[in-house]
């Protein structure tokens, strides 16, 4: 059989045609911000594979035995046709149970979880204050959504309370919907929760979390930051699947009716197809695993209390968490930095503005198991080498 190959050059007509979004490329570029694709290579210090189980053998195991079972790979349509499967039904049972909540739903993604709930669930007349470092998909629900919509100090419960005292001394008169994340990507630090649900209690108001770096990775056997709160009528909580538990997904815990609101109203659950049932099949198995190996969230929590020890002897800014974020400022020296530490052979990447705020490019370094402490010395020590040589 012949091979595809793709086009390797354009005529006058197509390059003339794309010629603005060529303009903008190039001025991407210019600015140190221009994206490319790059395959991975070298330790893993920039996954979100946190527990390693995105190649765990019981993973595997588990996959192979469903699709031996008869187990098909794609569902064939929307959750409201055909593609509803029973792998999903049983994965979301499942998932209600281990979270404490009344009811689950499984999406495709997180960034689809996070669209579909704030597109849906606020209401005309409602308010959606959003902690200012949330996730773009956040963002991007917010803005499909017709709630009214304003920002609020980082991890600030206060802040979130005055935005919406302000709003209702404006004539607000529906819910506030306070979004935040629990552990934030791309500085790791931590959400105070309780706080902020004692906030939106107070204004008869609702809170959604974003959980997707702490599902898996912190709470009794991964539950997550807000599993004490799991449960709250008022609380609505994503537990994204493609990081630290292996797969690929998003599970929104909830109450039963806005479960069901969600499925009536929806649209992007409405008329999206269903996720692959092989894919429910493997979030099922990592929810088991949490259960049955908890020395994997251990031995994680004993990596970063290294990795945070071995920061802060060398005098830079220590996290909280398993993401761990190295200020540098300027674009092309992070990218330059990035480059340099791949070449070492550690697979490290620069994160530059829009995803973090103008100034504040930033080499994210993430710890998972799929590296140990030999391996997080020997960032380090590379890693300072090469931000002394490369100013």
């Amino acid at each position: 059989m012949d091979k595809f190959e793709p086009l390797t050059s354009m005529d006058a007509a197509s390059a003339d045609i794309n010629e603005d979004y060529q303009s903008s490329l190039d001025a991407l570029a210019r600015d140190g911000r221009l994206r490319s694709l790059s395959p991975r290579a070298g330790l893993d210090f920039s996954s979100n594979d946190y527990l390693a189980l995105a190649g765990a053998p019981r993973m595997k195991k588990a996959v192979i035995a469903a699709i031996e079972a008869g187990t098909p790979i794609g569902a064939g349509g929307s959750r409201l046709l055909r593609g509803n499967c029973e792998e999903h039904e049983r994965l979301e049972r499942e998932a209600a149970g281990f979270f404490a909540a009344q009811s689950a739903l499984f999406f495709t993604s997180g960034y689809a979880a996070n669209f579909a709930v704030l597109a849906t669930l606020p209401q005309r007349g409602d308010l959606i204050v959003m902690d200012a470092l949330v996730h773009a998909s956040i963002r991007e629900g917010a803005n499909a959504s017709r709630a009214e919509k304003r920002e609020s100090a980082h991890n600030d419960a206060s802040a979130a309370e005055a935005v919406i005292r302000q709003w209702r001394s404006d004539g607000g008169k529906g819910r506030p919907w306070i979004v935040v994340e629990s552990i934030y990507s791309m500085d790791g630090d931590i959400a105070p929760l309780e706080d902020l649900l004692a906030v939106a209690d107070r204004h008869d108001g609702f809170l959604m979390v974003d959980e997707a770096h702490a599902t898996g990775v912190y709470g009794e056997q991964g539950r997550g930051l807000a599993a004490t709160f799991e449960g709250h009528a008022n609380l609505v909580v994503v537990h994204t699947c493609g990081k630290a538990l292996g797969a690929a997904g998003a599970l929104v815990t909830m109450t039963s009716v806005l479960r069901d609101y969600i499925v009536n109203r929806s649209r992007p659950f409405i008329f999206a197809t269903a996720p692959s049932p092989l894919m429910a099949v493997a979030v099922s198995e990592a929810l088991r695993i949490l259960q049955d190996e908890p020395e994997r969230q251990q031995r994680l929590a004993r990596l970063v209390a290294f990795a945070s020890a071995e920061i802060a002897a060398r005098g830079w800014r220590a996290s909280r968490s398993q993401i761990v974020p190295y200020i540098v400022g300027k674009n092309a020296r992070t990218m330059s930095l990035a480059a340099a530490l791949q070449t070492r052979g550690f697979d490290i990447r620069g994160i530059r503005p829009p995803t973090v705020p103008a100034g504040t490019a930033r080499l994210r370094i993430s710890l998972t198991l799929n590296v140990g402490e030999d391996d997080v010395r020997a960032m380090l020590d590379a890693l300072s080498d090469e931000a002394a040589r490369i100013t």
